[in-house]
């Protein structure tokens, strides 16, 4: 298992999780996340071209790979370039995938008790998703209370100004996406990774 993806990520406090499907619109959103200071980003695309994102954004920073919900495309990943893969879903597929890739899988549950079996299952990370609808920072208090051992990533619609409140709630990290760097310059996606960054630190 390579820890120093999970290390990076609960150091980060914020993973950022790129959307769309121009190429190369996505490789200059990464590399200005880069510059900012991000370490390790997911990059979720259903472009035909999503493996090719990995590999050039592979090439200066540590990807995660989202929307993974086989095998297959697991492997395509990791041949691409990822060091991590990022499900929608929480399935022992991909449990057994990463144990035997030794690769860190970052399932997904919206309840408490998928948010239990997957760490059962030792998943590192677990994505609470849609945090938004299901109660926010509210909600991750609630479900943290009686499971505090539960390492979750909030995300879903979630404002930059939210983050802090999800991290004192007791996320590791927090994913965020479009209020990060959509109708912005990548110029101004650096100074906003930058700032946020720096609040959390």
């Amino acid at each position: 298992m390579n820890y120093n993806i999970i290390d990076l990520v609960e150091t980060q406090k914020i993973l950022p999780i790129l959307r769309g499907d121009n190429t190369r619109d996505i490789i200059d959103k990464a590399q200005a996340l880069v510059e900012g200071g991000i370490d390790v980003l997911e990059v979720n695309s259903q472009s035909p071209d999503y493996y090719r994102m990995i590999y050039e954004i592979s090439k200066f920073s540590k990807v995660c790979a989202g929307g993974i919900i086989s095998s297959i495309q697991a492997q395509n990943a990791l041949d691409s370039g990822a060091v991590a893969v990022s499900s929608p879903i929480f399935q022992m597929n991909l449990v057994k995938f990463s144990k035997d890739k030794h690769v860190p899988l970052i399932a997904s549950a919206s309840t408490a008790n998928e948010a239990y079996n997957a760490w059962k299952a030792r998943v590192p990370f677990v994505k609470i998703y849609p945090v938004t609808p299901l109660g926010g920072v509210l909600y991750i208090k609630d479900l943290l209370r009686p499971m505090p051992f539960l390492k979750v990533i909030p995300l879903g619609n979630v404002k930059l100004n939210e983050i802090k409140q999800y991290i004192d709630a007791g996320a590791v990290s927090v994913g965020v996406g479009r209020d990060l760097y959509e109708g912005y310059t990548y110029r101004e996606i650096t100074d906003r990774t930058r700032d946020i960054i720096e609040r959390l630190s």
